[in-house]
């Protein structure tokens, strides 16, 4: 009996030893503490780093500046680094807790530029698999189309990610729809991401601070979309100084004001753009007095600091597309506005050296109308989606150095469809809105990114989402061919149908040694709302819609795994990912479908899965005068839907086997800087018709199968030059010269094909296939300024 309490004895004294060492060890420990900031502007540098030489340990400043540590103490050699930016490397004393706030001034010289090679490098050391964060000093140095940087078409260069086509911000990402992309503006959701029916984006470089891609395995805290995560996020306002800078391009002109509203305490910035394509164009044509096209966008944004652990944001967005026609006679006009509208709200709160949070309230409205007017006839087709969001995120830094984030967020949703409106004289239609559906969305997760050992780093994160759809709403029954049956009518805010799941994320790096580490990935996700398209691009014309009792969540799992291997000092990041994802109720129009008004949309969608597949190949080196990257895709894209192509799998229209992107940049010196862009991509799938026949009189088409068809591969070559005149004497007006060409060979890809047939039954039919290209070689000068 002695003998077996001593052994118990023994167990029980190892498993408090076990669980109370720790807490002993966690006594014993000490943090730094602070801030990150440019020393210029005093903007937040996001995941700036922070290293500990002795304890060979560090650690990134979140999405707000803040960083934590904690050490045994002792006396360490701290840095502070970002990549362009000079190093702070201090020795402390670490004996109790430290707050200290850097601030790092930009590295202007390519000596100090050299000297950021020392940093610690995160593309090895990081969990992070499929994330590329571009500076917008990068992004501006490369070749645009007429002179209008674009943040979206920047990121269509990096492997795995895809054009929606020729000169469009669209993009796909690893196999998924444009609208499995979930795209943020300080927390906001966009919408509609294009500007001239997709051609440019809406975000206006000026006023960007930051742009991070995530193509998989996104940590916990972001849910919604199946695909990607683009996070942009607006510059906060230099908070030394007052600063204007802005640009006169060939087709847009755009000025942005930043400054301190109390020096070091708040700032602000102001930021618009607008076309002037319909002024350039009206005096050449007198039929064009009021016709034209043009978009206008405006970006503000003000922070303030309440105290030292307290601190306030503004920001706001409004984009607007406006097309208007009117024919000579003046008896037919037409007026199409589109357009997105955010506003954001932040607070943010230290509790700790430890602890910070931030608070979020976000309004979000987008919209597209078409009104139409002949003689006493008007008609008004109308589209949208409005939300209401509030998130809450909490950031632990623990003593053991686990880095723990949880959250909560919640979203209502208000869909409206195409809905009509109008007068005959004076007859009025007035439509009773019975296609406008409401939603409540909400989502949880806690995630933990720690190091059990030097080598082995994990990112282990759970989420819960749920979505519930509301009254009031009319729903049906279908029956084996999809038609109606029956109707249940719901009254407003009853609930009508509920979803949830669970969604594991997980990201783990095994470092092989300084310069090499395998990464791994694994993440579950749910898609609740949907843009239901079938030409494949993000037109204003598609309409979003939610998950009904009809229309189940889109589920994806996606698994990845890369080895990832830098040269030269760290100046050359190298990279391979292969990756897989499968896809569930995958949503499109049945065949043969015509838009209908008279009827909910939802009863001409077909549910299917995707399935795609690929490895992705990246040479990126990021310092010296000569940077730039090689990107490689190899992707395989496949659908099956029981009620179309005769129930066997099709490739998606953005199955593309080959996609090739290659972009450099050289500095030369102080006054000239030169860059180039060249993509290859395998053509987009398309289906053709491959026979005719006649009943009676009427020529009948009958088609291929559904994208068995290729368009021709395109490829395409861009060059620029920047010239940035120097003065003798310091100027407070600085300004530079930027001349690009696109499509310098004047490559005709083609934009689309159509197929004319001429001939009768009698004669005969003749077939032709043609191809359709609209951007020939385009050259462009904008003119940057500073002041």
């Amino acid at each position: 009996m002695s003998h077996l309490l001593y052994h118990s004895s023994r167990r029980i004294f190892a498993l408090l030893f076990v669980l109370f060492l720790p807490a002993w060890s966690f006594a014993q420990k000490v943090s730094i503490s602070g801030y990150i900031r440019d020393a210029a502007t005093g903007e937040s540098i996001i995941s700036g780093t922070v290293y500990i030489k002795e304890a060979d340990q560090g650690a990134q400043s979140n999405n707000y500046g803040f960083y934590s540590v904690s050490v045994l103490p002792g006396k360490y050699t701290v840095t502070y680094s970002y990549v362009g930016y000079t190093p702070i490397v201090r020795t402390v004393d670490l004996t109790e807790n430290q707050t200290f706030n850097a601030e790092l001034q930009s590295a202007t010289t390519m000596k100090e530029v050299k000297i950021t090679s020392t940093r610690k490098d995160e593309n090895v050391k990081n969990t992070e698999m499929g994330t590329v964060s571009l500076s917008m000093q990068r992004i501006k140095e490369l070749p645009v189309l007429f002179g209008e940087v674009d943040i979206l078409k920047t990121l269509q260069l990096l492997p795995g990610v895809q054009s929606a086509g020729e000169g469009n911000s669209g993009f796909y990402v690893r196999g998924g729809g444009p609208d499995q992309n979930l795209v943020l503006l300080d927390d906001a959701v966009v919408y509609n991401t294009g500007h001239l029916f997709g051609f440019f984006s809406i975000f206006n470089s000026d006023a960007i601070k930051d742009v991070t891609l995530i193509k998989g395995g996104a940590p916990a805290n972001y849910g919604g979309r199946l695909s990607s995560v683009v996070d942009v996020t607006m510059k906060e306002g230099n908070m030394k100084e007052f600063h204007a800078e802005g640009g006169i391009g060939l087709i847009a002109s755009r000025l942005s004001l930043e400054g301190p509203i109390k020096k070091d305490k708040g700032s602000f910035i102001v930021s618009g753009r607008r076309t002037y394509i319909d002024a350039l164009a009206r005096p050449f044509s007198s039929k064009l007095k009021n016709t034209g096209y043009y978009f206008y966008d405006l970006n503000l944004k003000a922070n303030y600091r309440l105290g030292k652990h307290d601190r306030v944001y503004l920001s706001g967005y409004m984009g607007i597309d406006k097309f208007k026609f009117q024919n000579p006679s003046g008896t037919f006009n037409a007026n199409i506005p589109w357009g997105n509208k955010t506003a954001t709200a932040r607070w943010n709160h230290q509790f700790s050296d430890k602890l910070f949070l931030n608070t979020t309230a976000v309004y979000n409205d987008y919209n597209f109308s078409s009104n139409f007017n002949q003689n006493a006839f008007a008609v008004k087709i109308a589209s949208g989606i409005k939300d209401y969001n509030a998130k809450s995120d909490l950031d632990y830094y623990t003593s053991f150095n686990h880095h723990f984030k949880a959250g909560l967020a919640y979203t209502y949703h208000t869909f409206i469809p195409n809905q009509i409106s109008g007068h005959v004289d004076s007859i009025q239609l007035n439509p009773d809105n019975a296609f406008i559906k409401y939603a409540h969305e909400a989502g949880a997760y806690i995630l933990d990114d720690f190091e059990p050992t030097k080598w082995w780093k994990i990112n282990l994160g759970l989420r819960y989402s749920w979505f519930g759809q509301v009254g009031p709403y009319t729903g049906y029954t279908l029956n084996s061919s999809g038609n109606a049956t029956d109707s249940t009518h719901y009254s407003a805010g009853q609930l009508v149908k509920a979803y949830g799941g669970w969604e594991p994320r997980f990201n783990m790096r095994f470092e092989l040694n300084d310069l090499s580490s395998i990464k791994t990935s694994i993440s579950k996700t749910y898609q609740y709302i949907h843009l239901v398209s079938d030409n494949g691009t993000t037109l204003p014309t598609d309409v979003w819609v939610p998950s009904t009792a009809l229309v189940q969540p889109e589920i994806a799992w996606q698994y990845s795994a890369g080895y990832f291997r830098n040269f030269m000092d760290n100046k050359i990041e190298t990279s391979v990912e292969v990756y897989y994802k499968d896809m569930k109720n995958q949503i499109q129009y049945k065949d043969g479908y015509t838009p209908n008004n008279l009827q909910d949309p939802e009863l001409s969608y077909v549910f299917g899965t995707g399935t795609a597949y690929g490895a992705e190949f990246f040479v990126n080196k990021t310092q010296g005068a000569f940077t730039g990257w090689v990107g490689y895709t190899l992707s395989w894209t496949y659908a099956q839907f029981p009620l179309l192509n005769g129930g066997q799998p099709f490739p998606n229209k953005y199955d593309r086997r080959h996609d090739v992107s290659v972009v450099g940049s050289y500095k030369l010196n102080k006054k000239w800087s030169f860059s180039s862009v060249f993509v290859y991509g395998s053509g987009n799938a398309i289906t053709l018709p491959t026979s005719y026949y006649f009943i009676n009189t009427s020529l009948v088409e009958n088609f291929s199968k559904i994208n068995a068809y290729r368009l021709p591969a395109y490829d395409r070559l861009d060059i620029s030059a920047t010239l940035t005149p120097q003065h003798a004497k310091p100027h407070r007006w600085e300004g530079s010269w930027t001349f690009s060409v696109y499509n310098v060979y004047d490559r005709h890809n083609p934009y689309f094909l159509y197929v004319d047939n001429t001939g009768t039954a009698t004669t005969g039919i003749k077939v032709t296939v043609y191809e359709v290209y609209i951007l020939p070689i385009i050259p462009s000068i904008t003119y940057n300024f500073k002041f």
